[in-house]
């Protein structure tokens, strides 16, 4: 077998492969830089390393020191602090282990726990039979299927309130429920419409409101408590109680004519008020001049039969005596204004002649 070979010691590919820096395909180009070598590259990432780390590394003892500053680095990683206006939530492997309160706290390093601190001062608002617009509380888009409810006269009736509540135990809000915003609003909701069912239209509209926003705040907070939902109810206030607006006028005439109905009962009361008081006061005062009036007349007569009874007394021992004294009394007290002559019938008194003065008479008859 003859082997043919190329003059000038080319190779197989002819006279431009081969040797003198040549590649099988011809020469190579000009200006064309040289390949990295490996080797010098890992020798000087080498000497970098050498120079960052301690002369003497390289040993099992430098190794164990390094590996143990980078664990208590990793441990000192699960340090975290709560804020005073959060709460936190500790997580291992994804599951709720604890809740902490405000402070510098420690859990176990990432990847086995970690912790959430959501803010549970930050009240929030729920909007219930309307939208506002514009952020402004008078401008307000209405939401039917929110607002209509059937009052306990099946009678319909507008209502739109809003519920304000704040996160009163951060674990059980991000974790017992899907969604805790919308299980208020629907809690809310329910409440208020079987509070309207049990209450009259008038009594909703007029003196009921108060008694209505404190029987929703107790009764949703109740309710929220029992699914554990971890949200305090701050208040419920209700910002709007109308009839349709398709009776409003009429309802407003009748309004009016209950405002007058008022009108005249308490000004009735008031004079009733006046009147009454006067009247027990002016029957208070009789009844008492009476009683006086009555003492008075019961202590005269008794002290007139004491008195008849010593007169009585005094005849039977002497008679005689008592009778001269009783006349005498009696003739003082007829005769203590009348002119009068008193003459003794003795013999003394035989020889007066009785004169009679007619001109002092005649003088009386003409004044």
């Amino acid at each position: 077998m003859n082997i043919l070979m190329n003059d000038n010691d080319s190779g197989p590919w002819g006279n431009n492969g081969g040797g003198n820096n040549q590649n099988p395909w011809g020469k190579r180009p000009q200006n064309t830089p040289n390949p990295p070598d490996v080797d010098e590259i890992l020798r000087k990432s080498k000497d970098k390393f050498k120079k960052v780390m301690p002369s003497n590394f390289g040993g099992g003892k430098s190794f164990s020191i390094l590996f143990l500053v980078l664990l208590i680095l990793w441990l000192l990683t699960g340090i975290y602090r709560v804020n005073p206006q959060e709460q936190g939530v500790v997580l291992r492997f994804g599951e709720w282990v604890r809740t902490t309160s405000p402070g510098l706290h420690y859990h176990l390093p990432t990847p086995i726990e970690k912790v959430i601190t959501p803010d549970v001062t930050r009240e929030n608002k729920i909007e219930i039979g309307y939208r506002a617009i514009g952020g402004g509380a008078t401008n307000r888009r209405d939401v039917a299927d929110e607002s209509k409810m059937i009052t306990g006269d099946e009678n319909n009736i507008d209502i739109d309130f809003v519920v304000f509540w704040k996160i009163a135990d951060a674990g059980k809000y991000l974790f017992n429920l899907q969604d805790p915003p919308e299980t208020v609003k629907v809690a809310a909701q329910s409440i208020m419409r079987d509070i309207i069912g049990q209450t009259k239209i008038q009594t909703a509209l007029t003196e009921g409101r108060q008694d209505i926003q404190f029987k929703a705040k107790n009764t949703l907070q109740a309710l929220l408590d029992e699914y554990e939902v971890g949200v305090e109810v701050r208040d419920v206030q209700l910002l709007s109680v109308d009839p349709p607006k398709e009776v409003i006028d009429a309802f407003n005439d009748v309004q009016r004519a209950r405002q007058d109905r008022d009108t005249l009962i308490n000004e009735a009361e008031a004079f009733r008020n006046d009147i009454v008081p006067r009247a027990r006061g002016e029957a208070a005062q009789m009844i008492a001049q009476a009683e006086a009036y009555e003492s008075q007349v019961v202590n005269r007569a008794k002290g007139d039969a004491d008195r008849f009874v010593s007169v009585y007394n005094s005849y039977k021992n002497d008679p005689d005596v008592t009778s001269s004294r009783i006349y005498l009394e009696t003739m003082e007290k007829v005769l203590s204004n009348v002119n009068k002559i008193i003459m003794d019938k003795s013999s003394s008194g035989s020889g007066i002649v009785p004169y009679l003065p007619l001109d002092k008479l005649q003088n009386k008859g003409t004044k």
